[in-house]
């Protein structure tokens, strides 16, 4: 289902029904019609919505499964199931570093030395209430990272990653995460 721009414009300008359709209301409407543009998954539940061809749906509820498995080796600790998941020349841009856009690595050596480093740091790293959504050649994951630092330090931050997949692999995870203050061990 694909609403005409101009109900977009009614929606987001309050014209609509003479501007009397509450906040919430638009923002319901506005939901249900993107939400038929792409997939979604949280947890063991995996749903695609009207995504036109039924093979941009298998596409899609492929993608999903791929970000499904990926967030469990994560949880394992596993670099080898992540890295077989990522294209040769992947880019991985970190929450922190000195450039706007984080820490890069770039490449699979790169890419594999800095996700094992996030489990030197953190032995115990988890990553719950993972949710994905897939749209074409691009994704996303929420989750909540929870770790203690060696130091006992415990973290726990909300967060996200933006994916780009190619070749049914992951070629982009871009990660952005709250800057929450750690909390005393």
């Amino acid at each position: 289902m694909a609403l005409p721009l101009r109900l977009y414009f009614d929606l987001f300008s309050n014209r609509f029904e003479g501007g009397l359709m509450s906040v919430w209301m638009r923002k319901l409407v506005l939901v249900a019609a993107v939400s038929t543009s792409f997939a979604v998954s949280g947890g063991s539940v995996l749903a695609a919505g009207e995504l036109g061809a039924s093979s941009a749906s298998a596409q899609s509820e492929e993608r999903l499964a791929l970000l499904d498995e990926f967030a469990k080796a994560w949880n394992r600790h596993d670099v080898d199931a992540l890295m077989s998941m990522m294209t040769e020349d992947c880019v991985f841009d970190a929450s922190g570093g000195s450039s706007a856009h984080g820490a890069r690595y770039e490449g699979q050596p790169a890419v594999r030395a800095a996700f094992a480093s996030v489990f030197e740091r953190f032995s115990d790293a988890h990553w719950g209430d993972a949710r994905h959504v897939v749209s074409g050649d691009r994704g996303f994951s929420q989750w909540t990272f929870t770790g203690t630092l060696d130091d006992g330090t415990r973290v726990e931050v909300n967060g996200c990653d933006l994916f780009t997949f190619r070749n049914g692999k992951i070629a982009v995870k871009n990660s952005f995460r709250k800057n929450r203050t750690p909390s005393e061990p």
